[in-house]
């Protein structure tokens, strides 16, 4: 911490910082909030199906919750080209696990979905967050997320989930992602939903190249500066194993580097597969910043 006590990473305005997401209150000004990643589809970009039955899928939840995360994202179907399911099918996989996960923990859950019936059935069986990686594709969602006061998460894409998006060029990816969000947030308050409610991700890698997910993790403060909680889902991505060629497995590392310069430039929610390793890097870089005191302070005192 500075002599007059400020910080000296990147610390954006943020509209309302200090919220009451189901039921955790977060000081997003001096704290960084970790979400899990728990899907039950058998196709998943990293997990490969391993948590699609559904005795697996909760079982990660707790381990997830065990390991300090502070949120729970549920999805039923990857963003990755691929087959679409119903929307049956969808809530038929995510469903379950919400009911069974919020029957333990009062952790944060969010479904990843862009489909306003599914959202709305994830909604009624315990989620606090529509987690939509389509940025609102479905004309029905923001109103659903209006009509139950759940939050939002607005992610930048430009395709949509299981849609293939081959070689995207952007003029400025770091200004055309900010001006979709910003075109993105302005539709969901026009329907009703809460502007506190309100959490945008600029979709590192989403219809985005390496060289762009890059671009957008430099000058992330960008971003940060539209003044709503700012997530960033990095974790084990692409961009993050072309930097060192290395494979899907083996980039844990890479994404604690990257996390931490996101959480730097004013990420306050980071998605992640590696929960327990996650929450040591960003306690520690909570520390750095002065926003949280040392557990054991020891040394030379």
């Amino acid at each position: 911490m500075s002599r007059n006590g400020q910080s000296a990473g990147f610390l954006p305005e943020l509209i309302q910082p200090d919220r009451t997401i189901g039921a955790r209150r977060f000081d997003f000004s001096r704290r960084v909030a970790v979400m899990a990643i728990i899907n039950r589809t058998p196709d998943s970009f990293h997990d490969r199906g391993a948590t699609f039955q559904l005795a697996r899928a909760v079982e990660a939840a707790e381990r997830a919750v065990a390991d300090g995360a502070d949120w729970l994202d549920i999805g039923g179907m990857p963003f990755g080209k691929g087959p679409e399911i119903s929307v049956a099918e969808e809530i038929e996989r995510v469903a379950p696990v919400i009911e069974a996960a919020r029957a333990k923990t009062d952790a944060v859950i969010s479904v990843d979905t862009f489909r306003a019936e599914v959202a709305e059935a994830a909604l009624a069986a315990g989620a606090d967050v529509v987690n939509d990686t389509s940025g609102l594709k479905d004309p029905e969602l923001a109103p659903v997320v209006a009509k139950t006061g759940a939050g939002l998460v607005v992610t930048h894409s430009l395709a949509g989930p299981r849609v293939e998006h081959p070689k995207p060029t952007y003029d400025d990816v770091v200004a055309e992602v900010a001006a979709f969000l910003r075109d993105r947030v302005a539709r969901a308050l026009a329907a009703g939903v809460d502007p506190g409610s309100i959490v945008i991700d600029p979709g590192h890698d989403l219809n985005k190249n390496t060289y762009h997910s890059l671009e957008i993790t430099r000058r992330l403060s960008e971003i940060a500066a539209i003044g709503h909680p700012l997530l960033v889902a990095v974790s084990n991505k692409d961009f993050i194993g072309e930097i060192e060629d290395r494979p899907q497995h083996d980039r844990l590392e890479g994404t604690l580097a990257v996390t931490a310069a996101c959480v730097l430039q004013g990420a306050r929610i980071v998605r992640v597969h590696d929960v327990r390793a996650t929450v040591a890097a960003v306690r520690t870089i909570e520390a750095v910043l002065g926003f949280r005191e040392p557990l054991a302070p020891r040394h030379n005192l």
